[in-house]
């Protein structure tokens, strides 16, 4: 995998951080992106190529895509879309313009993007292009609806460009993780305070006893939660494998609810769910 290049977005932690590192180690140039110049200049440090970019800004979009073909002649073998943040909330209290922000961030920046990479790939002749979605785009979950929205999307948008690049040499593959250790949960603090007026909601009795509780404790261990490595094993596969599987499930809890939403009658799937609340 000598001098392949890859352009990855939401470098600054987490999923997308091991991902970079792995990536590096594996040979790849690895143009690892992030939303704040700061998180940029921190990876430079680390011996990275690190553009801006920011989803929720066209011109960072393709300013960033020209900064990465510039530095390679023009050429790209593979795009990560990786950068998310959540906006808990009940639905009934989550304002339209706060999901309008979770979806230019989730959704719309990376639709932007992609579209901007398909003909770069077209004309070389390959590529591939992977989404990071969630168990959360396979099944929803209280408190969550903004991002099980912009996920289920990323999902039906991911499933059709497969079908249309059929005829091309440009593969698209999905990866769904669980509960991986990440700061989302921590991140997404100034969007749940900035959006939703809990304390005068109908729930605020369940945002105390649940929500709120979680939100602010301190960090700590999910049942079946895997390190960002269990991603980044998963994408190595999605990249460099001859014939990539269209979607990888990262997690016992995606493997068990990819089975149980295709065999449970919905009732059944959210009495299980409502449960696990």
């Amino acid at each position: 995998m000598a001098g392949r290049s890859i352009l990855m977005t939401g470098c600054s932690s987490g999923i997308g951080l091991d991902a970079a590192k792995g990536l590096q180690a594996r040979g790849w140039r690895v143009f690892a992106s992030c939303r704040k110049d700061a998180d940029c200049e921190t990876l430079r440090g680390m011996g990275f190529d690190s553009p801006r970019l920011d989803y929720a800004d066209d011109a960072s979009i393709h300013a960033a895509l020209a900064e990465v073909l510039a530095a390679t002649g023009g050429t790209l073998d593979a795009l990560y879309n990786n950068g998310a943040f959540a906006c808990p909330g009940a639905v009934e209290d989550l304002p339209t313009q706060a999901l309008r922000e979770v979806f230019e961030a989730n959704l719309f920046g990376w639709h932007t993007l992609t579209r901007a990479v398909i003909p770069v790939m077209r004309a070389q002749g390959h590529g591939r292009i992977v989404n990071c979605s969630s168990v959360l785009g396979l099944v929803p979950l209280h408190w969550r609806g903004a991002y099980v929205a912009s996920k289920f999307a990323l999902e039906g948008l991911t499933d059709v460009l497969r079908l249309e690049m059929r005829d091309t040499p440009i593969k698209v593959i999905l990866i769904e993780p669980g509960p991986i250790t990440s700061r989302i949960r921590e991140n997404s603090v100034p969007h749940f305070e900035k959006w939703i007026d809990w304390r005068n909601s109908a729930r605020a009795a369940q945002y105390e006893a649940r929500l709120v509780k979680r939100l602010y404790a301190p960090p700590s261990v999910d049942s079946f939660e895997l390190p960002a490595a269990a991603v980044t094993a998963k994408l190595v596969r999605a990249l460099e494998h001859r014939s990539p599987a269209p979607r990888y499930y990262v997690t016992v809890p995606t493997c068990l609810m990819g089975t149980l939403r295709r065999l449970l009658p919905t009732r059944m799937l959210d009495l299980l769910i409502d449960s696990q609340r």
